[in-house]
Parts: C-alpha cells; structure tokens; sequence
C-alpha cells in the first residue's frame, strides 16, 4: 500500500478537532464522510483501488464498539429487538457468496461494463472475476458492519448528541468545501481543492457547463456532489421542520444554492422530486384552519423570491437565458445526448444480464449500471433485491411508529436521519452506478431503526432530559 500524504493529515486534523472538541469517534467517523475523493492510500495489489479516509474511521468505529463490555449480549439485544438487523446480516452473506461465486458460474455467457484505471474509462466485455468484486464487496461489508456497529453504540441515548453532530458536521463540512471550490473557480484560483483529492478516480472537477462552472467540493465530479447536497438538503430542512433550528436551516438555505448552481442533472432532478412532497406539505398546511408558522413563511419566501425573478425579467429579458440553456441542455435533452444514451445502454445491459443469469445475478462488482435499482438486480439478483426491498420497508415504515415518542429531539433526529437516507437513494436511483448504497444510506438506516427501537420501546426515567450527558440538542437552536 502506498499511504497518502494529504489523506493522513486530514485524517489527523479530524481526530486532532474532535479530541479537541471531546466528542465521539462517531463524530470522527461521519465527518470522514464530507471528504468523498480523499485516499488514504493506493492499494496496487487491486489494481490501483484507493480506500477512502473514512474507511480508517470506520474501522475505529468497529473497535469502540467490539471494545464495549458485555458485547455478546448487547449482539443479542440488538437483534432481538431490530428485524433490519438479521436482514442486512443475511444481505451481507448472500453478497459475500454471490460476488465470489457467479462471476465464475456466469463466465462469458453474458456482457459487463467495468471501469479502466489506465484509460479513465468504461468499457463492455465479457462477464468474468474482477478486481471491483473484492473491493466492491467489502465496501457493502464495511456499510453493514458499520450499522450493526452503530446500532450497539445507539443503545445508549446520550449517544444521540453524538449523532446528531455528526450529521451536521459532516454536511456542514460538505457545505464549506463546495463554497470554497466555487469561489476558488469563479476567482480564477481553479481546483483550490485538488490537494486533498488524492482517489483514483477520474477527476472531472475543472469543466464549464452552458457557461456555468461545475462545482465537485471535496467530490470527483459535479453528480457526486449533487448527490451527497440532496442527502444534505433532506436532512437539515427535515430537522428544521421538526426542532426550528437556526443552523439546519442555515445549512439547508447554503445546499439549496448550491444545488441550483452546481449544473448536476442528479441535482436538478432531484431537487424536483424532492419538491413536490415538500410542495403538497404546504399546500395542505395553508389550507387548513390554523397553518403553521413555518409554512407560512417558506410559502412568503418562495412568493418573494418569484416577484424578484419576475422584476428581473421584465427589466433585462436575456439576464435569465443563461441558466434557462443550462437547464435545457442537463435535463430537457439529456438523454438524448451521447452521455445520456451511453448510460441507457448500461442500464439495458445490466437488467440483460440479469435475464441471462435467471434472475442470480452476476455478482457485487461484477458491472456497472447507471440507476441503483438496476444495478442491485443484475448484481444481487432476485434474493438480493428482495431483501434490499425489505430494508427500505424498514426505512420508512419502523416498528413501533404509530405510537406516541417520548421525546420530540430523538424523533426529529430520527426523521431526518430517514429523509436524508431516501434522498441519496434518489440520487442513487437517478444516477447510482453501484449496488452498493454506500454510507449514506446505512448510517441513516441505522440511527432510524436504533431510534424506533429505543423511542417506543423503553420511556424516560422521571426528571431525565434527553442529551443530559451532553451538551443539549437544543444548541443549534
């Protein structure tokens, strides 16, 4: 392995922050997640793969846990007490043996799409074993470990607070990093950020879009990013809904920006999508007795914000026609372009060679698709799919969810924890590449269904205050 230079300090500038700071290796670990193109290393042996900084705290994350007294029985409450858990374990298995297995079972009798490290591209040839098998693989392994990591350390409610920063470091780090790579491109500076971006991957982060530059932040590329913003956006607007929070709304005001600037068609898109549950909220808070106060000024905002768009217009009708081609030319005529249709294509293949595998699939790694759905079949197949689509049943209908919660914080950390999971699917879906949902998705499943386990399940001690051991949730207010 060759280490990474610039991976290491920021690894030791987080670790440095939150001893600092005296919070969790939790904290660590999320925060890790902002930095989605730094390495920690190359690792020759499998073909250039470079680990990212997070799988270091990752793997903290699984000692503090591991490290914890009485962790067999602790094992034992959590998967007493939370279905989702024997599911993913039996996912991660059945993963496990399908990446090693049906590659081989299926070679050569179907086509593939893998990624070229050498010529920065992604080319189609026949099924076979790869490299992206083993370190595909053990990323979705790490993703599991990691939540039944963190639904151990859940099982304490102070742990919460930690969680709750995590989330908003993570997303605020993410939010600085994108303000800083926009500024650094509109200054002329460029890629201010290229020093930390030590991956192997294709950097496509100084490239212009209908005259508009495209902004990675701590990304590859502009989708990623996008991606991450959609999950970002979910939450803190989530958590200002539901605590009022100044800063979430802060944060949810900066992402909103950015997505609009970011000329992601993944952004674009789902921002549109994002808006229409959001859109349907208001309409029926507006239209009921006593509409909420929030409501009311979102709604005033937006009106605000329509008058000045339109004043603009009448003043200067070209000013907006800029924006109006970007717009036309990532969205309205995507697919109909040569990027557009390539990634059709691998999407054709994909569910292809789940027809001619049976409905097996071909294994984790074993291709790449252009939507998530598609890519967990042809990959995982019918049992795969099916127990993914458990979890996601999970996700958004937790056991116990019809009952009173005992505290409003805990709750709200829970929502918005799932509004950010179901974002980066959407993301995922609209643009996902891989099976794996990566940790966006099981960090948030993870805090949904200890949060569902620990709210309804067991109430308050008398005169306890939820966060007692920590700071108040209460500070971002």
């Amino acid at each position: 392995m060759q280490p990474s230079v610039a991976g290491v300090i920021v690894c030791a500038a987080i670790i440095v922050f939150v001893r600092l700071m005296g919070w969790s290796m939790i904290v660590a670990f999320m925060a890790s997640l902002a930095f989605g193109a730094t390495a920690i290393g190359t690792l020759s042996a499998l073909g250039g793969s470079s680990p990212q900084i997070y799988t270091v705290f990752a793997a903290l994350l699984l000692t503090t846990a591991v490290a914890r007294k009485g962790i067999w029985r602790e094992l034992a409450a959590v998967f007493s007490r939370i279905g989702a858990a024997s599911v993913i374990v039996v996912l991660m298995f059945h993963a496990l043996i399908g990446a090693i297995l049906f590659p081989r079972l299926f070679a050569g009798q179907t086509s593939v799409f893998i990624a070229s490290r050498s010529s920065r591209g992604v080319y189609e040839t026949a099924l076979g074993p790869s490299s992206a098998n083993v370190t595909q693989t053990a990323y979705f392994t790490l993703g599991i470990l990691v939540f039944v990591a963190l639904c151990l350390l859940l099982r304490r409610r102070e742990t919460l607070v930690d969680v709750r920063r995590g989330f908003f470091l993570w997303f605020g780090l993410h939010t600085l990093m994108g303000m800083v790579d926009l500024a650094g491109k509109m200054a002329g500076a460029g890629d201010v950020l290229a020093p930390i971006r030590t991956a192997s991957y294709a950097m496509l982060t100084l490239t212009i879009e209908g005259g508009f530059w495209r902004i990675a932040g701590s990304y590859a590329e502009a989708s990623a990013f996008g991606a991450v913003s959609l999950a970002g956006l979910a939450f803190s607007y989530t958590y200002w809904r539901r605590t009022n929070s100044r800063f979430a709304a802060a944060i949810a005001v900066a992402l909103f920006l950015l997505l609009l600037l970011s000329t992601s068609t993944t952004a674009y898109v789902g921002l549109a999508l994002l808006g229409i549950p959001v859109a349907l909220s208001l309409l029926r808070s507006l239209a009921s007795a006593k509409p909420d106060l929030q409501d009311v000024m979102l709604t005033a905002m937006m009106a605000l914000l329509c008058l000045v768009i339109m004043a603009i217009s009448l003043y200067n009708a070209q000013f907006f026609e800029p924006l109006v081609r970007l717009i036309d030319q990532m969205v309205t005529h995507k697919m109909s372009s040569a990027s557009g249709q390539e990634r059709a294509y691998w999407n054709y293949k994909s569910m292809q060679a789940f027809f001619d595998t049976n409905g097996l699939g071909i294994g984790l790694g074993s291709s790449r698709a252009s939507s998530w759905p598609i890519a967990v079949l042809s990959q995982l197949g019918v049992v795969g799919g099916t127990l993914v689509a458990v979890l996601l049943a999970a996700l958004l209908w937790p056991p116990g969810r019809l009952r009173q919660p005992v505290d409003a914080e805990a709750d709200a950390i829970m929502a918005s924890a799932r509004a950010s999971a179901l974002a980066a699917l959407l993301a995922a879906s609209l643009a996902g590449g891989l099976a794996d949902p990566g940790m966006g998705f099981f960090v948030p499943l993870a805090v949904v269904m200890a949060c569902s386990a620990r709210i309804w399940a067991s109430p308050l001690p008398r005169g306890h205050a939820f966060g007692q051991a920590g700071p108040q949730l209460s500070a971002h207010r």
